[in-house]
């Protein structure tokens, strides 16, 4: 239930949905007696859109997130294993093309051969399967594998979880799959405003790993007064920052993290 409704309320009321359906509903209501309503609220959609897609708000948003786990400090010494978040990958499209295709977020994969190559023992766990409602054949673990074996990532070291629908999945189904033992260190990789999420669910099922984020939205400090040229790049931030926070309450609401904002120090 919980996945149904993240699919269908839950990206009903992001940020960007949300101001277009009372865009229409503005319009909606300009042909009733309501028309003065319909005027203000076509005002007010128009300006936030606006707010969002120029303004540095997106970056206020998604700043915090992506400062939350610092970089991986290496000098801890070797990882057992490497695990990557799916979500990179299109599997319907790779699925049309019958090639993978990778839409955004390519910098976890590219990080987990760097680190794969880096530590030729460790263990590599991709995981990710399909976030569509409706199930489809294609998941992104069926194409993972091809990619990171193009990248220098060895078949055999490869283990492909392709279940997974959503990130508290990623962190079960994986325990479930490489049966961690005590003592291990295991590395996970994400883009670096997914982290706080992701610690607190891999932790929430009892799997500690250490934080290795990427693929970052807001160079830094600066970039928060920063205004944009494009409107679709702040819309972008607004939405992605938009989705993080909503799915940490949701988790914390629902007793599926014990953090609000997950943050490093205890694994």
């Amino acid at each position: 239930m919980f996945f149904v409704l993240s699919k269908t309320l839950g990206i009903a009321f992001m940020p960007i949905n949300l101001l277009i359906e009372l865009g229409v509903l503005g319009i909606l209501l300009l042909a009733t007696r309501f028309a003065s309503l319909g005027r203000k609220l076509l005002v007010v959609t128009m300006a936030l859109i606006a707010l969002c897609g120029f303004s540095p708000f997106g970056n206020i948003l998604i700043y915090p997130l992506e400062q939350r786990f610092p970089a991986w400090d290496a000098s801890r010494g070797a990882p057992d294993g490497i695990i990557v978040l799916g979500g990179p990958i299109d599997p319907d499209l790779s699925q049309a093309r019958n090639t993978p295709v990778v839409r955004n977020a390519a910098d976890r994969l590219f990080a987990t051969a760097a680190l794969a190559r880096r530590y030729p023992n460790a263990r590599v766990v991709f995981t990710g399967g399909s976030a569509n409602l409706v199930a489809i054949e294609a998941k992104e673990g069926d194409y993972a594998a091809t990619i990171l074996e193009e990248l220098g990532v060895p078949k055999e070291r490869l283990i492909i979880e392709r279940q997974s629908r959503n990130t508290q999945e990623n962190a079960t189904f994986t325990k479930a799959m490489v049966n961690p033992k005590p003592g291990e260190r295991w590395l996970l990789v994400t883009s670096a405003y997914h982290m706080p999420r992701s610690m607190g669910l891999f932790r929430k099922a009892g799997f500690p790993v250490e934080a290795y984020p990427v693929d970052w939205r807001v160079g830094g400090n600066g970039d928060l007064f920063t205004f944009n040229k494009m409107s679709t790049d702040g819309l972008a931030r607004t939405e992605t920052a938009a989705r993080e926070w909503l799915g940490l309450l949701a988790y914390r609401v629902t007793g599926r993290i014990d953090e609000l904002l997950p943050g490093p120090g205890k694994d």
